[in-house]
């Protein structure tokens, strides 16, 4: 099994920033692409950013130019640099990690954190 685990979220001003880390354990042999997702109450679930293994990034949009998205592959961990917070960033912000390949008995899988609420007041 591989477990995700994020942390980092909280409150902050507008304008402000925030670092959220997610850390992968278990049962890894590599990880294909990392990424931030978000959910504001009422609404679904949205991309934030990507980042593969060799270090490729795509961002949302609203994102681009405020967000960074960055990865250690011997520490199978992500990171997001939030910087110029906006209210309407406030979500529940979750990790993922797809294409954990864990061994040639356990496949490759897509796995998801328990998620970490970042809040930005005005």
């Amino acid at each position: 099994q591989v477990q995700l685990v994020e942390s980092g979220g909280g409150l902050v001003q507008a304008g402000g920033s925030l670092r959220l880390s997610c850390a992968a354990s278990g049962r890894i042999v590599s990880i294909n692409v990392m990424g931030w997702y978000r959910q504001a109450p009422g609404k679904q679930r949205e991309l934030v950013a990507l980042i593969t293994s060799g270090g490729s990034t795509n961002y949302t949009d609203s994102v681009k130019g405020r967000f960074t998205i960055s990865r250690d592959n011997a520490k199978n961990t992500v990171y997001l640099q939030m910087n110029s917070l906006k209210p309407e960033d406030t979500a529940v912000y979750y990790c993922n990690a797809d294409g954990v390949y864990s061994g040639i008995f356990y496949g490759v899988k897509n796995y998801w954190g328990q998620g970490t609420q970042v809040t930005v007041s005005s």
